[in-house]
């Protein structure tokens, strides 16, 4: 258990400082910026999840004993349970960004959205709708409940692949007479 906390902290940990990076570096001041940051963040946070599951796979695997297997259930559930730890502290942390480090955001992302809208040909009461939905969802908690979701989900995709590759198959008996 140690193992998982240990590697899902480091996760949630990068994905935060990552966050606070784009942040202080103003993209996350400007509906200009904003796709930048979006696909920035994502592409490090991916690798930065990857690479936490990967050593917190191996670590519970080097600590198994040589004699008992390794395979496919017990990596994928310390890959999930690395993700689970990481998703958990990632929606504090989103909450938290959200409510108290960057509550200007909020305003920001409602600002990237309509301009899309508007660029999609949306007016009218459309737009007014869609807008209306976009600040329900720009807020705090759905904000937390949403990067719950999404990383547990993403973990779980990880954590299929990464326990198929580090998986150490079972070692073989002598055939019983």
């Amino acid at each position: 258990m140690k193992t998982s906390l240990l590697y899902g902290f480091i996760s949630a940990l990068g994905g935060a400082f990552l966050t606070l990076i784009l942040f202080f570096l103003g993209f996350h001041s400007d509906p200009a910026k904003l796709g930048t940051a979006g696909w920035v963040g994502g592409l490090i946070g991916t690798a930065v999840a990857v690479v936490c599951v990967v050593l917190g796979v191996k670590a519970r695997k080097a600590e198994a004993p040589p004699d008992q297997p390794f395979g496919y259930g017990k990596a994928f559930g310390a890959g999930m349970m690395v993700s689970v730890v990481s998703s958990v502290l990632g929606a504090l942390f989103a909450f938290l960004y959200w409510a108290v480090i960057n509550p200007g955001i909020s305003d920001i992302v409602v600002q990237s959205q309509v301009a899309k809208f508007e660029a999609n040909g949306l007016t009218g009461d459309k737009l007014d709708n869609a807008e209306a939905m976009v600040r329900k969802m720009a807020s705090p908690l759905p904000q937390a409940i949403t990067a719950l979701i999404f990383g547990l989900l993403f973990g779980l995709v990880i954590s299929l692949i990464v326990a198929a590759i580090l998986k150490k198959p079972e070692p073989e008996s002598p055939p019983t007479l």
